[in-house]
């Protein structure tokens, strides 16, 4: 059985014991969070899609850790003038491990 989650303004598809980096959540690592914003379940038989969520369906996930992405190097040039800029950004990130998915 899979699911598609909405969390940080992005959508993943999880199934059960997968590991996903998500934008960052506030909460401590062993923490439980739950995904409510689901907007297709499927697997065994038919899909259940929602419009936009499906009702009552629930994603429940633990925190492993908090963590930062891999650096993203940001440079800015501009010709002729000998300006240029570089500048660089790890973002911050939530690692959570899908425990159950709900249908509801």
């Amino acid at each position: 059985m899979f699911a598609v989650v909405k969390t940080g303004g992005k959508q993943y598809r999880v199934a059960k014991d997968d590991v996903l980096f998500v934008e960052k959540l506030e909460a401590e690592p062993g923490a439980k969070v739950e995904l409510s914003e689901v907007l297709m379940i499927g697997g065994e038989g038919e899909a259940k899609i929602g419009a936009p969520l499906v009702a009552g369906a629930t994603v429940s996930a633990e925190v492993v850790e908090q963590t930062r992405g891999r650096k993203v190097i940001v440079f800015k040039k501009r010709r002729r003038k000998n300006s240029r800029r570089r500048n660089g950004h790890r973002q911050p990130l939530t690692a959570l491990k899908i425990t159950e998915i709900s249908a509801g």
